[in-house]
């Protein structure tokens, strides 16, 4: 197989873009996070992301994350095409600070949840999840 000039051109544009795209998705994870907390680091502890080690189908990915005294949680998928996977607020009437989902993921990749505390700070956890078949396209 023979391979000219502008193929060769298309080839490596190709992967330089392909290249350049998931570093897209982490940067606007980044900004995501940066929006939601103002600014402000986000501590450990306080908040509790169970998601499965290994899943089958990326199409279907079941979350529950909890945060007791939180007033608002975000949950991102820093490998997404659009890392916003959820948001959760929660009023004083409420009878618990936690929630279930089913998300889609592209790939392998951390969900990331960050809650808001009532007292205005943040805290964060974050789980790997490998998947085997991605959702998004794939």
């Amino acid at each position: 197989m023979e391979f000219s000039r502008r193929d060769t051109l298309v080839l490596g544009l190709g992967a330089a873009v392909a290249t350049v795209l998931p570093l897209r998705a982490f940067a606007a994870a980044d900004e995501a996070i940066a929006t939601f907390t103002g600014g402000a680091e986000a501590g450990a502890g306080g908040i509790t992301l169970t998601a499965p080690e290994i899943a089958e189908n990326g199409n279907t990915v079941p979350i529950e994350v909890s945060a007791p005294g939180a007033v608002s949680i975000i949950v991102l998928a820093g490998g997404n095409p659009t890392p916003g996977v959820a948001t959760f607020n929660f009023g004083p009437l409420a009878g618990d600070q936690s929630a279930s989902t089913r998300i889609r993921l592209a790939g392998t990749q951390d969900v990331i949840a960050i809650a808001k505390m009532a007292d205005g700070s943040f805290v964060k956890a974050a789980s790997t999840v490998k998947v085997t078949i991605g959702g998004c396209g794939g």
